[in-house]
């Protein structure tokens, strides 16, 4: 950092001082204690901002408060344009030399100057008007009275920059990038962006833009918007018609265990949901949202599909219940229209279209429904307590005598008839399924965090208590069976005892393996028990009717709510249509249509005991995820999980989503059975569309925990021969620049060892590093989508040499580190800068010095196909599209491209047209982009795309070629042998060569069979070579002295100091001296290429043991005309030399 006092950043003091002074006259009696802002190191000078020149002044003697008024409007539309201006990304700050501010006057009165006190700007000015005090810190200046931050465009915390969308909570404002801060000045600044993982989606950006229209819609507290909701759905119709029966059958103290039962399964579940929605701001679509957000797409896609169609099975259920009450009153009365089955049917359809008409008429019409319903049903409970107090003696016959502690007795064990505990509890349980009518309508709560917990825990809590509390008053004045008044009963005393005890109601019991009583009445046989123990029993029918409609409009407001959460993420195609909201309410109007027919159609079937175990077991199956999203994100240990709910433990909720299993196994087996296959089924179907969002799941947490972990782990374990794989550095540049080797080597490390596509971009732009960041994430995505098990790592260097070496050293983690260099040939060594080749050489060197093992792969077409698609290495990605046309192929091969015009090795940037797909071309085209015409490639070109595809295609019947001239340790071998393996290459047979000696071929080949038979490795020919060392023809050796000669130093016929100047300058050239000393080996190389034009000309792949040349000795360019002699004019061949470390063993 400059000193602040150099004469380069300091303006002449006239220049603001006076702007600085103006408006701020201190007394001259007064002198600032402490140092001078001259002394101050640290002092800068003032920001030039409107906030600095209006907002932050400090009143000074009279005359500052003379002007206050003659400023204040200017004050006030300066800081209305500061305050603007602090939203933009940039702001301009000026770092002046504070000495040229103008120093206070001397003179300060002993104690005014406070070291420590630096008071407001307000609290200097006199409330009364008399004298000011002024109360100034040690630096003495008013730049130390302003709002820390506001002098950079630095940015302090504020919550604005860690919005996702710019929803209903506030604005999303974009903090200062690093480059911005860090980067010189004359330096672009990069792109804007967001934090990792805060790119809007289009579904972030469409609930952005949903939430901007719906600004002024209402919001419900957790009262209204939650605990009303839960209690209703929880209390239900099984409150009135179910709770007694069960009494009956179970007895006090087993139908409070039932309660408590399922209240410990719903508590966990409330324990755990509330976790989840006070991890981070919940959006609307309930049990989905949660769900999805938590465990990822694939499981949350699967539930939120079966959790709304079960919301919406159930308005039909609770529709149905409602139809047969009233049904049945009307049939007391003989009010018949058709007969009991339309009836339920008529009555439930108009029931359906009014509830439908509340709920489009909008969520604050529902939501007073909701009370009014409530407030009956709370009534219907306290007249059933009431009535249980009161005696009248004509409900004696009915079984109600009050409450008696023998009644109690008699009551408390079970008296099953025809039912087990388990039987009893399935049929109770769907009445506890219920807690999450508030989380569904999370987006229509004003604080979801707040309301979800406590509005869903508070109604389990008094809805437990409440069927706890029915239970035992139900066991403790209702008896089990009770003749009714139309029946003579026995007194087993006098006629003028009153009590339980003194009637006889035994012949009610069903005798032998009957379970039906002959007795009409009492807890096991009177469902309306309770409205003739009810002070006013036509308030228990109203109860019943408002249990049934709350929960069915419960029911058809949350089905839509979730649908549209699930078809605004886009995970299942076609369904994004009932997704769209309306009004101010972002109400989904076409899902509530949509639930409204589902309902219908299950109404008119009129029969639901079939489906309700189903809905059941899909409401518990929601559960059960949510309870396991908890236990998954605690393990997974993410820094993200940070509920502000505390009362939740891992263990617990993997707990609950067991119990919730296996009581979706106690409700009904073969529907457990079919709610999991269904979710399983729409699980594969999610990943394997595999929907592009990113929410940070604990799935994703718990990879990259599993990941860490194993990988530390395996740092901990010694290499072994029989672990060995091959790990491969594959300097592809830009992954799909070199697609022949890109997927040769992907096709035998696929599932087997590492894959690295390593890339050095050789540029001095200053935006290179920009966009090496940006190509890290285009080209892993790319490489994903195109199903290749790789990563991708560029790196900046000088030249090919560094950038491999900085590679070679820096490449992997613990023991996922490469152990083989895989490199292209290089095909135009001849025509490029011959440094090029000095320093592809040396680093095949570099390779060797690291204990790697090397790998050459060439196609005689070439393996570059950048060119064509318009992009290089120092240049961004261009939109070209490349097709091919192979509708014209006869082959019938399957393995070939269809005839649609295939992409080939897009640009990972590049976009598929929608109209490639219906129609070919008669040849390859160039495609630059929709509107320029197509560009016909040259020949040499349509050769290079068809090669650099050829190992995309599975391989037809043929052979692999391994030419096992040296021992590397067996890489060699090992290789085509992970090839053939797959299943693309399960046709190609291997066929191996070996070098040997005339006389004593078979001993040779017996010999290598017993050792590739210990290996194991199938074989379907074994050749040895006994003519290797003859003399090869002179016309190639012609051709190889021919291809050398531009490249000789010729030393012999300069001087010696010349000539070593010539070797030092140029370091590739060839001695005379090494091009005699390894004469031998040139000529082997030639004899080699011979060899292989006899035997492997129709192969489909050669792997050959590399030559190697010695360090230092042999020239580079010399090492580069033996590859070529020995690799020209053949089928692809890969040249392979491992590290000599033995890859291969026999033993076990």
């Amino acid at each position: 950092m400059s000193d602040p006092a150099s004469p380069a950043d300091s303006p002449a003091q006239g220049d603001h001082a006076a702007p600085e002074s103006e408006g701020l006259t201190v007394d001259a009696g007064l002198k600032p204690a402490g140092p001078t802002p001259s002394q101050s190191r640290f002092q800068v000078d003032l920001v030039a901002e409107a906030a600095g020149a209006g907002g932050d002044k400090t009143p000074g003697s009279d005359a500052s408060t003379n002007a206050s008024s003659d400023k204040a409007a200017p004050a006030a539309d300066e800081a209305a344009n500061a305050a603007e201006e602090a939203k933009g990304r940039f702001r301009v700050v000026n770092f002046a030399d504070p000495s040229g501010a103008e120093s206070p006057p001397d003179g300060v009165p002993e104690g005014v100057g406070n070291g420590d006190t630096v008071m407001s700007e307000t609290s200097l000015h006199s409330s009364t008007g008399g004298p000011h005090q002024y109360h100034y810190d040690t630096h003495t200046n008013t730049y130390y009275l302003r709002t820390f931050g506001h002098n950079t465009i630095d940015a302090v915390p504020k919550i604005d920059f860690y919005r996702q969308t710019a929803a209903p909570l506030g604005e999303k404002l974009i903090r200062p990038t690093l480059s911005e801060l860090h980067d010189e000045l004359d330096k672009e600044p990069f792109e804007d962006g967001f934090a990792n993982g805060e790119e809007l989606t289009p579904v972030d950006e469409s609930a952005a833009k949903d939430a901007q229209d719906a600004k002024g819609s209402v919001k419900f507290g957790w009262i209204k918007g939650v605990l009303v909701r839960c209690m209703l759905n929880i209390w239900g119709v099984m409150l009135f018609i179910r709770m007694t029966w069960i009494v009956g059958q179970a007895g006090i103290v087993y139908s409070c265990v039932i309660v408590l039962m399922a209240t410990v399964v719903t508590t966990i579940t409330g324990f755990s949901t509330s976790a989840i929605a006070t991890n981070g701001f919940v959006r609307g679509g309930g049990a989905y949202y949660l769900i999805s957000r938590s465990l990822g797409p694939e499981f949350g896609g699967s539930i939120g599909l079966i959790f709304a169609f079960a919301n919406a099975v159930a308005v039909a259920m609770y529709v149905v219940g409602f139809a047969e009450t009233v049904v049945e009153l009307l049939q007391s009365y003989d009010a018949v229209m058709l007969d009991s089955v339309n009836d339920v049917r008529i009555i439930g359809v108009i029931t359906v279209i009014i509830l439908l008409g509340i709920s489009v008429a909008g969520m604050e019409w529902e939501a007073k429904a909701q009370i009014f319903l409530l407030f009956i049903l709370c009534s219907a409970i306290v007249n059933y307590f009431i009535g249980s107090f009161i005696m009248v003696e004509s409900k004696k016959p009915y079984g109600f005598f009050g409450y008696e502690g023998t009644l109690l007795w008699e009551n408390m064990g079970p008296d099953f008839r025809g039912e087990s505990f388990f039987s009893v509890f399935s049929i109770f349980f769907p009445a506890a399924t219920g807690i999450l009518a508030g989380a569904n309508i999370s987006g229509d709560l004003a604080d979801p965090q707040l309301a979800i917990p406590r509005g869903t825990l508070l109604a389990i809590l008094i809805t437990g208590i409440v069927y706890l509390g029915v239970a035992v008053s139900t066991g403790a004045c209702i008896s089990r069976d009770a003749p009714g008044p139309n029946i003579a009963f026995n007194m087993s005393v006098g006629s003028n005892c009153s009590s339980y005890s003194c009637f006889d109601f035994s012949f009610c019991k069903p005798s032998g393996d009957a379970v039906e009583s002959t007795c009409k009445f009492g807890l096991h046989n009177d469902m309306q028990i309770m409205s003739t123990v009810a002070g006013f029993s036509p308030l228990i029918t109203a109860g019943i009717f408002s249990a049934t409609l709350s929960s069915a409009l419960a029911s058809l407001v949350s089905a839509p709510k979730v649908f549209q959460a699930l078809c605004k993420d886009n995970i299942y195609p076609g369904i994004g249509w009932f997704g769209k909201g309306f009004g101010k309410n972002n109400e989904p109007l076409r899902g509530y249509i949509l639930t409204f027919f589902i309902a219908l159609a299950f109404i008119l079937i009129a029969e639901l005991n079939a489906i309700a175990p189903i809905i059941s077991n899909f409401f518990l199956a929601s559960y059960a995820l949510i309870n396991f999203s908890v236990f998954h994100a605690s393990l997974a240990n993410s820094p993200g999980w940070r509920p502000s709910f505390k009362y939740y433990n891992m263990w617990v909720s993997l707990a609950g989503a067991a119990l919730c299993c296996v009581v979706m196994f106690v409700i009904n087996w073969w529907a457990a059975l079919l709610t999991n296959v269904i979710v399983m089924s729409l699980y594969i179907y999610v990943s394997y569309k595999k929907p592009d969002v990113n929410w940070g799941s604990s799935t994703q947490a718990l990879t990259y925990h599993n990941a860490l972990t194993h990988s530390l782990q395996l740092c901990g374990i010694t290499d072994h021969i029989k672990t060995y794989r091959p790990q491969c550095l594959v300097m592809t540049g830009a992954p799909n620049a070199r697609p022949a080797l890109l997927n040769l080597v992907h096709a035998f490390t696929k599932n087997v060892g590492l894959m690295v596509c390593g890339h050095v971009r050789i540029s001095n732009r200053k935006n290179t590093l920009k966009e090496l960041n940006n190509d890290v994430v285009r080209y892993q995505r790319w490489l994903l989508n195109n199903n290749s098990k790789a990563f991708y790592t560029p790196v900046l260097a000088e030249d090919l040499r560094q950038g491999t070496q900085y590679l070679l050293q820096a490449v992997g983690l613990g023991r996922l580190k490469p152990n083989t260099l895989v490199l292209g040939y290089k095909n135009n060594w001849m025509d490029g800068d011959l440094n090029d080749v000095e320093r592809y050489i040396n680093l095949i060197h570099d390779a060797f010095d690291l204990q790697y093992g090397a790998v050459i792969l060439r196609l005689k077409e070439g393996l570059d196909i950048s060119h064509i698609q318009g992009q290089d290495d120092t240049s961004g990605l261009k939109d070209v599209v490349v097709s091919i046309d192979t509708s014209k192929d006869s082959d019938g091969d399957s393995s070939k491209p269809s005839s649609k015009a295939t992409s080939v090795q897009n640009s990972p940037a590049v976009q598929k047209d929608d109209d490639e797909d219906a129609k070919g071309t008669t040849q390859p085209l160039l495609r630059k982009d929709k509107k320029s015409p197509t560009v016909p490639l040259n020949s040499a070109d349509q050769k290079l795309l068809e090669a650099s595809e050829q190992f995309q295609k599975k391989q037809g019947k043929g052979t692999v070629d391994v030419w096992w001239l040296f021992d590397d340790g067996g890489l060699t071998l090992l290789i085509p042998y992970l090839l053939t393996n797959k299943k693309k290459w399960k046709d190609c047979k291997i066929r191996v060569f070996i070098g040997g000696k005339i006389n004593r071929i078979d001993h040779d080949r017996r010999a290598m069979a017993t050792l590739l038979s210990k290996f194991r490795i199938d074989f379907s020919d074994i050749t040895v070579l006994g003519d290797i060392n003859t003399k090869p023809k002179s016309e190639n050796v012609a051709a190889f002295t021919q291809m050398v000669e531009p490249y000789r130093l010729k030393e012999d016929d300069m001087e010696q100091e010349a000539a070593e100047k010539l070797k030092n300058e140029e370091p590739w050239r060839i001695t005379d001296n090494e091009l005699e000393l390894y004469k031998a080996k040139s000529n082997r190389q030639i004899r080699l290429n011979e060899l292989l034009k006899e035997h492997s000309s129709t192969a489909n792949l050669i792997v050959m043991s590399m030559p190697l040349a010695r360090k230092g000795a042999v020239s580079s360019c010399l090492y580069m005309a033996w590859l070529e002699t020995l690799s020209k004019d053949l089928p692809p061949l890969l040249l392979v030399r491992g590290n000599h470390q033995s890859v291969l063993t026999f033993y076990s």
